[in-house]
Order: structure tokens, then C-alpha cells, then sequence
């Protein structure tokens, strides 16, 4: 009788075990048959944007350089025609003493160092006078430039370099040269770094100046072509 018992209650063991347990290989067959269906799903794509808003004021707010010097002249040789007659005929006038020294040496093929060394001296003048030039257009009171250091300053720099011209008098080489910066220092400050003259004087300072500087360099270049000839023989 215990035999029978017992026999029962392990049959019933066998069978709940066998119920209850869970087989390995079908939930990995389950869980791949799930992740199947969860690809096989589509979804629509996402649409990105993209902001240029920061871009576009970055480019609105980039600062354009600064005219340069040659710019601003270009524009001031617009206003050229409106310059007075007076400045017109003295100024072009001026340049007389400049062109005629080499003129003489082409047309009479010698160098004369008279005539070099007064067109030298005729510079040096020149010079000076444009720096005197700035020191007077400082001085008004309602003139734009102040009588500062800068302007008072600077107007001195191009007498001085008439003056170390003028002590070259044996040799007309550095003279000529000393003359010449003196020229392009003054016309440099005129320009950029004080430009409060008027836009008809800026375009005919530029153009006296250049022609000054060619007539200067023709000089020197003709010196080294032609034999040299003095006029007051010792």
C-alpha cells in the first residue's frame, strides 16, 4: 500500500515538472521571430534642418577694409577740375624748373652740372615749402587739422630733409636722392596719414609731385649717359 503511495506522488512530480519547464530552443526561436517583425517594420526618414541664420550675420557683419591710399586718390582725382585757376597755372607753372634741367642735357647731350645742381636746389625749396604748407593749415581755428604734435610735428620733417639735401652741394647724386624722399614723405602725409586737404589740391599736389620725381630720376639717369661739361669753367 505505501508502494502504490508512493509510486502516485512521484507521478505527479514527473508530471508538473514536465508542465511547468520552459524549453531553451523555442524562445530563441521566439525572440528572433520577434526582432524579424520589429525590422520588417518601416518608419518614415527624419528631415534634418539646418540653421544658416548665424552664418548669414556672420558674413552682414564682416568690416570691409579700409580705403587705401591709392584708393583715396582716385577718388580725389575726380574733384582735379574743380581746382582754382590760380593753383592751376602756378602750380603747372612750378613744375617748369623741374623738366627744363633734363630737357637741357637731352637736347645738348652733356650733362651740366649747373643746371643739375639748380634743379636740385629749386627741389629742396619745394620741400620745404610743402612742410611750411602744413604748418600754416593747422594754425586757424577752424581748420580741421589742430596744431598738434602730429601736424606741427610732421610739418617739420620734410624742411629738415631740404635742409640735409643742401649740405650735399659737392656731389649731386645724394643731393637729388635726399630730395626725392623728402617729395614722396611729404606727398605720404598729405595722403594717408593727415588727408584733410581739400580733394582738387590732393589731386594736384599728386600730380605735380610725380612729375617732379620723373624729372629728378631723368637727371640722374642722364648723368651716367652723357659726358660731363661745366658752364662757369674755373
Amino acid at each position: 500500500m505505501l508502494a502504490g503511495v508512493f509510486r502516485r506522488h512521484i507521478l505527479k512530480a514527473h508530471k508538473g515538472w514536465h508542465w511547468g519547464s520552459t524549453n531553451p530552443i523555442s524562445c530563441l526561436s521566439a525572440a528572433a521571430s520577434s526582432r524579424v517583425r520589429a525590422s520588417s517594420v518601416s518608419f518614415p526618414p527624419r528631415t534634418q534642418y539646418i540653421h544658416t541664420t548665424a552664418v548669414k550675420q556672420k558674413k552682414t557683419q564682416k568690416s570691409e577694409p579700409p580705403p587705401r591710399e591709392f584708393d583715396l586718390l582716385r577718388y580725389d582725382m575726380r574733384d582735379l577740375g574743380k581746382s582754382p585757376k590760380p593753383a592751376l597755372y602756378l602750380g603747372f607753372s612750378g613744375l617748369i624748373p623741374f623738366i627744363s634741367a633734363p630737357l637741357a642735357v637731352a637736347l645738348t647731350e652733356t650733362y651740366l652740372p649747373e643746371v643739375a645742381f639748380a634743379q636740385v636746389a629749386y627741389g629742396a625749396s619745394i620741400v620745404s615749402f610743402l612742410g611750411g604748407a602744413r604748418w600754416g593749415f593747422a594754425l586757424p581755428e577752424s581748420s580741421p587739422a589742430k596744431p598738434d604734435w602730429i601736424n606741427l610735428g610732421n610739418s617739420v620733417v620734410p624742411s629738415l630733409l631740404a635742409w640735409i639735401a643742401m649740405l650735399f652741394s659737392d656731389s649731386v647724386t645724394p643731393a637729388a636722392l635726399m630730395v626725392i624722399v623728402g617729395l614722396g614723405v611729404s606727398l605720404h602725409y598729405d595722403l594717408s596719414l593727415l588727408p584733410t586737404y581739400p580733394s582738387w589740391f590732393k589731386a594736384l599736389r599728386s600730380i605735380l609731385s610725380v612729375v617732379a620725381f620723373l624729372s629728378l630720376v631723368a637727371t640722374l639717369m642722364l648723368k651716367e649717359v652723357y659726358p660731363e661739361k661745366k658752364i662757369f669753367s674755373e
